[in-house]
């Protein structure tokens, strides 16, 4: 599988840079998967697979084998681009560039049961972006060949990969605004939002869940916003004096979710 390969080797070697908040002193190799009892267990819950035959969830989970990421790895990079179709199962992934002078514009972040590295849908490598992962991830890895043989094949399956690809651009196209035109402030409230995790839905038997809550650091968060760890400190310390928030080692938890999106503007 072309660029499939590179995957197992590290991207930084002995000296990640400073923009990268997901960083470690020692990197780790890309970690095969051993489910061999459920081999469509990474793609059981995938939304653009929820109708297909176990036949055809078989095919495609022959196709596209597991692999697991720790926290701050990167599953692909200017120096390593791919051509293969990332599905993911578990954890988040942050998407992004980074221009000459060292700054980082988050484009996209993935959460689980979808796709990302849609750029081999449209026949043409990823340069320029780097993927992270924010949680440890565990991903199916498809090739182009087996992308256009077993999903761009399936009407089901192509009109649901386009209407993610439409939505990703508009997704792209507001972090992009929001870059533009909002204060540092709005822009990390906007970052809250957006990793706050769906809440389910209310059943008459089951308590409602507590506050959401984001599992990020604040370097984490400023590398989404796009700004200083210091500056997203001292913006999360005042929404925390305010309480909208509550602030833990690691942790956020959002206390009023309706308060936060109107200090997201």
């Amino acid at each position: 599988m072309e660029g499939a390969d590179a995957l197992a080797d590290p991207v930084w070697g002995a000296a990640p840079p400073p923009w990268a908040p997901g960083r470690r002193e020692e990197t780790t190799r890309v970690i095969e998967s051993r489910e061999d009892t459920d081999r469509t267990w990474c793609l059981s819950e995938v939304d653009i697979f929820c109708d297909l035959s176990e036949p055809e969830m078989a095919a495609i989970a022959d196709a596209a084998p597991m692999r697991t990421y720790t926290v701050g790895e990167m599953l692909f990079s200017p120096p390593q681009p791919c051509e293969v179709l990332f599905i993911l199962k578990r954890g988040r992934i942050r998407v992004f560039r980074v221009s000459a002078e060292g700054r980082a514009l988050t484009t996209a972040i993935i959460n689980p049961g979808t796709i990302f590295g849609e750029m081999v849908l449209l026949g043409q490598r990823m340069y320029g972006n780097y993927a992270e992962a924010l949680d440890d991830a565990t991903v199916c890895v498809m090739s182009r060949d087996d992308v256009h043989r077993l999903l761009l094949s399936d009407p089901r399956i192509a009109a649901r990969i386009t209407a993610i690809l439409g939505s990703r651009l508009a997704d792209l196209e507001q972090r992009l605004s929001d870059t533009v035109f909002k204060s540092v402030a709005q822009r990390v409230a906007s970052t809250l939002l957006t990793l706050i995790p769906a809440a389910p839905p209310a059943r008459p038997l089951r308590p409602l869940a507590g506050h959401p809550q984001v599992a990020l650091t604040h370097e984490q968060v400023a590398a989404l916003a796009g700004t200083s760890r210091e500056t997203v400190t001292k913006v999360l310390r005042e929404l925390a004096d305010r309480g909208v928030l509550r602030l833990g080692r690691g942790r956020i938890t959002v206390l009023e979710p309706d308060r936060l999106r109107d200090e997201a503007g």
